[in-house]
């Protein structure tokens, strides 16, 4: 089975919305689902707890809407940037709500960038999900309030904030290496050669002024590349 193409109308709309649930963290999950339960137009037909288990449910489980975490660290498949672009890839009519609590502006813009019409604080609280729900649904994009702010500066003003300046590519590069990978894991993760990876991260260092790995990982914490 494929996932549904169907448009999200205003007559889809009026139907059950099938949504697919991805995210590691179980109470986080537990969550999301008793909120979507409390409205009888939501139905969630699908959880997946890994990027491995999504791309599988994905294949499995015809949907209407995906709500992903953007990190979930482990298993084969990328998380993060090229997840998104994978489901995307595989399922262009699937629209994507992603929800991360990284704070650095860069990520977000990439992951606007890649395709996501909602963009989720999760330290904002479960009621901006219904939120972007309702926008989706409507046609429109919804990015969290404590986001967007960061997001107009970077969009407006390429030099403010020195993030803003990196390519999605390094950005995600540096969020994986801070995250615990080697180079040679990224490699394997994102299907780049090692040698590419090492020139992003070191292309990334260049412009941000850092000088080794440990200035690396002090960046990321600082700059919301962690969580």
């Amino acid at each position: 089975m494929t996932v549904s193409s169907q448009p999200l109308d205003d007559a889809h709309a009026a139907m059950t919305l099938r949504v697919i649930l991805a995210d590691d963290h179980p109470l986080i999950r537990a969550g999301v689902r008793v909120l979507l339960g409390n409205d009888p137009g939501l139905a969630v037909v699908a959880e997946a707890d890994s990027a491995d288990r999504l791309l599988t449910v994905l294949r499995e489980t015809p949907a209407d809407l995906l709500i992903t975490d953007f990190s979930m660290p482990g298993g084969q498949a990328a998380d993060g940037l090229g997840l998104i672009q994978k489901v995307r890839r595989d399922h262009p009519e699937l629209p994507i709500i992603v929800l991360t609590m990284l704070a650095n502006v860069g990520v977000h813009g990439t992951i606007l960038e890649a395709g996501a019409r909602g963009l989720i604080d999760k330290g904002a609280g479960m009621a901006e999900i219904s939120l972007a729900i309702q926008a989706v649904v409507q046609g429109r994009d919804y990015v969290s309030e404590t986001f967007r702010e960061g997001l107009r500066q970077s969009r407006f003003d390429r030099d403010t904030g020195e993030s803003a300046r990196l390519s999605p590519r390094e950005v995600e590069v540096l969020r994986l290496f801070a995250s615990g990978l080697t180079v040679s894991e990224i490699a394997e993760r994102l299907s780049r050669s090692i040698k590419t990876v090492s020139r992003q991260k070191n292309d990334a260092m260049i412009k941000l002024g850092l000088k080794n790995d440990l200035d690396i990982f002090v960046y990321a914490s600082e700059h919301g590349l962690t969580s």
